[in-house]
């Protein structure tokens, strides 16, 4: 299998840790795209030109990263990052929604700097998605998400947003936020493929 990714992307990043989490390295390997500047490798693969994007071995095409993951869960070895059924699978699932659509306004807010010219951006866009962000750290340092054995897929989903935060916005949410960074340092230390896969650039 073939997995169009970069290194930057954090929605390619939680892929990566799934990859590792359920043993599958071996059996994927990872296929550096620009998605910035239409790539025709992954435009044939996902019209949408979005990263990350599974080729199997048959040919089909998975994404986005959710489905992928969830793909990744049921072929690979390991812990069950997705529980099946029951509360724990939509607690699961919420989180996960949760921090994709962290991740979601911190790169809407990095391609409002780096594709619209100075004098047409609209700061109130801006300060709208900085409030998005601000609110659901916020909710989350109130009861950081715990785990039993193992973190599941949406603990690894939030690792990655609170990850980009600091890769692209230097780490600002630090500062108020001291009950996730050591979340976020807990998490590190359990899932050695989180330093892995650190974006550097």
């Amino acid at each position: 299998m073939k997995l169009l990714s970069s290194a930057a992307s954090p929605f390619g990043r939680k892929v990566k840790i799934t990859i590792a989490a359920k043993n599958l390295a071996e059996k994927i390997e990872v296929v550096s795209v620009d998605a910035t500047k239409g790539d025709p490798t992954l435009n044939a693969a996902n019209p949408l030109g979005r990263i990350p994007a599974l080729i199997l071995d048959n040919g089909d095409v998975i994404h986005d990263s959710h489905v992928i993951c969830e793909y990744l869960d049921t072929v690979g070895t390991g812990p069950v990052l997705v529980p099946r059924s029951g509360p724990e699978r939509w607690r699961t699932l919420t989180l996960a929604s949760l921090s994709d659509g962290l991740m979601e306004q911190a790169l809407l807010q990095v391609y409002e700097g780096r594709y619209r010219p100075a004098e047409m951006r609209v700061e109130s866009w801006v300060e709208r998605l900085q409030s998005k962000i601000d609110r659901t750290l916020d909710h989350l340092e109130k009861a950081p998400p715990q785990w039993k054995d193992h973190p599941d897929y949406g603990h690894i989903t939030l690792a990655c947003s609170l990850g980009y935060l600091d890769f692209r916005h230097g780490g600002k949410w630090r500062a108020t936020h001291p009950n996730m960074v050591a979340w976020l340092d807990r998490f590190a230390a359990a899932v050695p493929s989180f330093a892995a896969t650190k974006p550097a650039g």
